[in-house]
Formats: C-alpha cells, structure tokens, sequence
C-alpha cells in the first residue's frame, strides 16, 4: 500500500496540491480536504466512536462514527465508502445498501491537541444511513470502541472533555437540525470545489 496523500487547499478551497498524510500533520498542518461520517441506523441510532488510543492525532476521543480524507481525484462519496470499510469493517452487503446525505457541506475547522498537532480541514460532514443491526467489525489501529447511542446521548457527550473539538463543533450545528433521521439534505451547491460529491 503506498503513502497516503491529503488535498491541499487555498483560502477559495480549491485544490492547490497533495502532501502526505502523516508527515502533514504537525504544529503548523496545512489547510488540507476532509471529511466525516455519521453512521445513522434506519431506528434512528448513531454510530460513535473511540479513537484507537495509540492513534498520532487526538488519541481515545469520542466522536463520530468516521472521518477521513478524500484522495486525489477521488469523489467524495467514494472516500467515505472506503473508510466505512477500512475503519469500520462494513462488508460489501452493508455498503451497497448505504443511502449518503449531505448535511453540513460548508463545515470547516482547526483545532489543537495536547500534544500541539494542529487539525486544519475543510470537511463536509454528512450521514450515511443503513439499516439496524448490520455489522460492523471496527479496525482496532483505528477504532477502540464503536457504539451504537441515541440522539440523547450524542448531545450529552458534547459537555464531556473525551468529545473530540470538532464533533462539539459539529453537533452545535447538527443538533438545531432534529434527530438524525430528519436532517436535511443540505445538496452539494456549499461542498468546496476540491472534492465531487
């Protein structure tokens, strides 16, 4: 498997770029594409989860089901089906029936671990809802733990200090927006240029 590499952007998120992922991530981590996943089952439960805690950045924090970053010339679409699989273990089965929202296009955000690595992203967020009860098989070098929690639990865990910085920001957006299940279709017009849906 060769390096993985992250988009670099401008200030107009275009693509201006690629850089390594792991040597990217640092105090001073370029502006670069990303995104995240909630992982909604069709009963209306959210896939959270532990980072792995031996993972380089933001290690043991509680956050959503997944997040990633879309390669060069890959579809947004495509990145997150790759990561269900990858850090999530999702079969061919469960990913076929995945149906995919764009609910937070314009999301963007920096934010500062303990260490002093820097996340620096542009990262639509949307929902991928399956149906109840499919497997999941969490990649322990990414995942220590995935749960399935109510929408009321979600919303407790943005008071905890093991919430990751951007699902308190996140959240702060999705929650005006109801229970997962009915959020919006916020359509692709607010994605960044860098990335197809």
């Amino acid at each position: 498997m060769g390096v993985e590499e992250i988009v670099l952007l401008n200030a107009d998120d275009e693509a201006v770029g690629t850089a390594p992922k792991g040597a990217s991530h640092h105090r001073d981590t370029p502006y670069h594409l990303a995104f995240s996943c909630y992982v909604v089952d069709t009963e209306g439960r959210v896939l959270i989860t532990q980072r792995a805690l031996d993972k380089r950045t933001f290690p043991g924090v509680w956050t959503g089901s997944c997040c990633g970053h879309p390669g060069p010339g890959e579809n947004l679409r495509t990145a997150v089906l790759r990561r269900l699989r990858d850090e999530l273990g999702m079969d061919e089965a469960s990913l076929a029936s995945v149906s995919f929202t764009s609910v937070l296009p314009g999301f963007q955000y920096r934010a500062v671990a303990e260490d002093g690595t820097v996340e620096n992203e542009r990262c639509p967020v949307l929902r991928a809802t399956v149906p109840a009860n499919g497997p999941v098989r969490p990649n322990p070098e990414e995942v220590e733990r995935a749960e399935w929690w109510t929408w009321e639990r979600c919303l407790e865990l943005v008071d905890r200090p093991q919430a990751s910085p951007w699902y308190r920001l996140q959240l702060a957006e999705l929650a005006p927006l109801g229970a997962p299940l009915d959020w919006p279709d916020a359509g692709e017009r607010d994605l960044p240029p860098a990335v197809r849906w």
